[in-house]
């Protein structure tokens, strides 16, 4: 069974200390991933404009926010310039690459996009897609072929776009198994791997969930697979620096429980051609997690459809 590891770098913090570690911790452990990161400026200073959504105030006294992203990381944007994440941190990701680990597009600005694509117009999105797509060709000398939305956050456009800018699949959205999505009646032809198992910060804090007791909780809940096996989103900023213990334990138990740990593009090529549903992508709210997300729907149905 396979365990596809997708690593969400969200600023340039997580870039330049927390993708060190995990690559190392990878390697220790034999493990495959996929990082995929933000290319431009750190703006996360201006996730504070959050403040007023639903459920915001709840997930941030949770999860410690400044013990994991530091308190300089919260001034950028605003109080401190935002630096160029892709400028700054080009050796470090190549240097990832270079290690054997695939390498993909999270997102141009972390918090543009997931603050805004929802409505989003098209000339916006496409905008915000192309630089990241030009930035990492900067930097690695080739096309991304993977992306994975900040926030799976979407909208038609960046739906149409991760198919028109030729990504061979994608990790957008969250739900139980890979698909093909449709959008607003509109088949996208670009493979979905959805995050199948909730993130750490969604569980901490949580009915009795703690730091200590997380890894365990997380291994129980992966004892259950869909039988093309699960994928796990982490974050530099949290599994590879204060949380970095407790990713340490989820690798052993994986893999003591006979999961193979890959990237998402070994994760993709172990299905067969042709065998993926098509699936309604909707958009609604998850547990401990502020806002609402892209998420695999019902499935599409030709007979009942006709």
């Amino acid at each position: 069974m396979k365990l596809a590891l997708k690593i969400d770098v969200d600023t340039y913090r997580g870039t330049r200390d927390g993708v060190p570690r995990l690559a190392e911790m990878l390697q220790r452990h034999g493990a495959g991933a996929t990082f995929l990161f933000s290319l431009g400026p750190d703006h996360t200073g201006r996730a504070i404009k959050r403040v007023f959504r639903p459920g915001f105030i709840s997930k941030v006294s949770r999860t410690s926010v400044a013990g994991h992203y530091g308190i300089a990381t919260l001034l950028y944007g605003t109080v401190l310039p935002g630096p160029d994440i892709g400028r700054r941190c080009a050796d470090v990701m190549r240097r990832v690459r270079d290690a054997g680990f695939e390498t993909g597009i999270h997102t141009w600005d972390h918090v543009k996009w997931q603050d805004n694509v929802v409505a989003a117009d098209a000339a916006w999105t496409a905008r915000e897609m192309q630089l990241a797509c030009d930035r990492f060709e900067e930097i690695f000398g080739e096309r991304a072929l993977v992306h994975g939305a900040a926030g799976w956050q979407m909208n038609r456009h960046a739906f149409r776009l991760t198919q028109q800018l030729g990504f061979h699949y994608c990790s957008d959205t969250r739900g139980n198994g890979p698909f093909i999505p449709i959008y607003d009646a509109e088949i996208i032809a670009c493979p979905q791997l959805p995050t199948t198992l909730p993130t750490l910060d969604e569980l901490i804090g949580v009915n009795g969930v703690t730091e200590h007791n997380v890894a365990d909780h997380v291994l129980q809940l992966s004892r259950s697979a869909p039988i093309t096996g699960h994928v796990y989103t982490l974050h530099a900023e949290l599994e590879g620096m204060k949380l970095a213990p407790v990713f340490e334990r989820l690798l052993a138990g994986w893999l003591a429980a006979g999961y193979e740990l890959v990237s998402l593009r070994d994760y993709c090529a172990a299905i067969a051609p042709g065998s993926l549903p098509r699936h309604v992508v909707s958009a609604a709210e998850i547990p401990g997690r502020s806002g609402k997300l892209a998420l695999q729907g019902r499935e599409f149905l030709a007979d009942a459809a006709a």
